[in-house]
């Protein structure tokens, strides 16, 4: 709304004006989202205080002075703020990081503490920040506080997504893990399939598996690093790259967990439920359906974070970020092998670990196109094309939620017509995002020569 008035004629500025506007209002915007972080830090911090659990400041706390959490997160943070700087920097940094958590961990093991990193990670993006603020000028110290705070966001969104996971347990003490499971008879129990085959790939199978599962992060970073590898000869950032729809994601996609509570198959329905569960089922029978279904209670240890599956949305908004660079050309074969790889082994765990239903993954896709559809190619602006997908995106995510929590009896019922409805509906979705951001003909006509940077 404020570009638009600012472009109107009638509000007397000249071209120069209206872009020196444009540029303050988005400083403005920028400086309160920055003000916002250390806030809703502080507020989640409380929360988890009040209520027996670690908090984000807690968590922080102990990757800089204590034993990180995470190995990856710190790491590909600090790999993150490396693309802002030289590579003469990105050496001295990854040299410091690297001395700093070798200190960290000898201290550690000597005290009777676990042998594992990450200090030195976080450590040395902090200092690189504040390098770059105090000491550098021009397009280095834009360029490299830009990276950093990248970096900083990845490593400080974990943190708030561990404390969300304690706050859904608190918001549902009541699970729909029945109607999710007669919803999922019309997908055919995908997850009892794919429980199944996990199962006969073996341990080798299953390593790869989990090791895909858990370094999300890693794989967004690889994508993102190549998205962003010229911005330091160039100077100049795109318009658009992987890291902003992973982080819009992983503020929009958790509120859904409030609203609709899901544990997941291997805690409703197999051995992991703490005596909860409804029966010991997955992963090789499937329950009887039940023609009344009810809320089921459940602990308050689990988290309630299956619907939408976010691992869903990250990976495919990984696939998505490998296929094409910013400026619209083909990304290399290697990294499309490896993020359709990634996309591919992720929906297999998810499903084959009994985290998900193969409705949460059908919630999850949506949600990552709607996102996706909302903040790809900015420079095309909000013509009706885009409005409409996000719209079409929005009702469809809606009306998934809905058919799983009052039609799940009539789906179980009739499964055939039900499911192919909801991949009829899917499929349609799929191939409108395609046609509007992926099809020849569009990308030329929307595809700007170079990326546009605002400092």
């Amino acid at each position: 709304m404020v570009d638009v008035l600012l472009d109107d004629p009638r509000s007397g500025l000249d071209g120069d004006d209206r872009r020196w506007s444009r540029i303050s209002s988005r400083r403005v915007a920028l400086g309160a989202a920055v003000a916002a972080v250390p806030v809703l830090l502080i507020v989640l911090q409380i929360v988890a205080a009040h209520n027996g659990f670690e908090g984000p400041l807690h968590s922080l706390w102990n990757d800089f002075a204590g034993t990180p959490k995470s190995v990856s997160v710190p790491w590909a943070g600090l790999a993150l703020a490396l693309v802002g700087v030289s590579w003469r920097r990105r050496f001295v940094t990854l040299g410091a990081a690297l001395a700093i958590d070798a200190v960290f961990a000898v201290v550690r093991v000597l005290h009777g503490g676990p042998m594992t990193i990450g200090n030195g990670a976080v450590i040395a993006l902090t200092g690189l920040a504040l390098v770059a603020w105090l000491g550098w000028e021009g397009a280095d110290k834009r360029n490299a506080l830009h990276a950093a705070a990248l970096g900083a966001l990845l490593i400080l969104a974990t943190k708030v997504g561990d404390v969300w996971l304690h706050i859904t347990v608190m918001a549902g003490p009541n699970v729909l893990d029945r109607y999710v499971l007669l919803a999922d008879h019309a997908l055919g129990e995908p997850s009892w399939v794919m429980g199944q085959v996990v199962e006969a790939l073996g341990p080798v199978g299953y390593g790869v598996l989990h090791w895909v599962y858990i370094e999300l992060p890693v794989a967004a970073m690889v994508v993102a690093a190549w998205q962003l590898r010229r911005v330091v000869s160039s100077g100049v950032w795109p318009s658009h790259y992987l890291v902003r729809t992973f982080l819009v994601l992983g503020l929009v996609g958790p509120v859904v967990y409030v609203l609709f509570p899901v544990v997941g198959p291997m805690f409703a329905f197999a051995a992991d439920g703490h005596g909860l569960q409804i029966g010991n089922y997955w992963p090789h029978t499937v329950p009887p359906l039940d023609a009344a279904p009810a809320t089921l209670p459940f602990d308050t240890v689990t988290p309630r974070n299956c619907m939408p599956s976010m691992h869903t949305a990250w990976a495919t908004t990984v696939f998505l970020h490998s296929r094409r660079a910013p400026d619209g050309s083909p990304a290399p074969r290697w990294l499309r092998w490896a993020g359709a790889f990634w996309l591919l082994a992720t929906l297999t765990a998810t499903l084959g670990f009994g985290y998900h239903y193969g409705a949460d993954l059908l919630a999850g896709a949506v949600l990552c196109l709607t996102i996706e559809s909302v903040l790809r190619a900015p420079e095309r602006g909000w013509d009706r094309a885009r409005i409409q997908l996000i719209a079409a995106g929005a009702t469809l995510l809606a009306t998934l939620l809905l058919s799983y929590r009052f039609l799940a009896v009539w789906m179980s019922q009739h499964p055939f017509p039900a499911g192919v409805i909801l991949l009829g509906l899917f499929g349609a979705y799929v191939y409108a995002f395609y046609a509007t951001w992926f099809a020849r003909n569009r990308t030329a006509e929307f595809t700007p020569s170079a990326p546009v940077h605002v400092s």
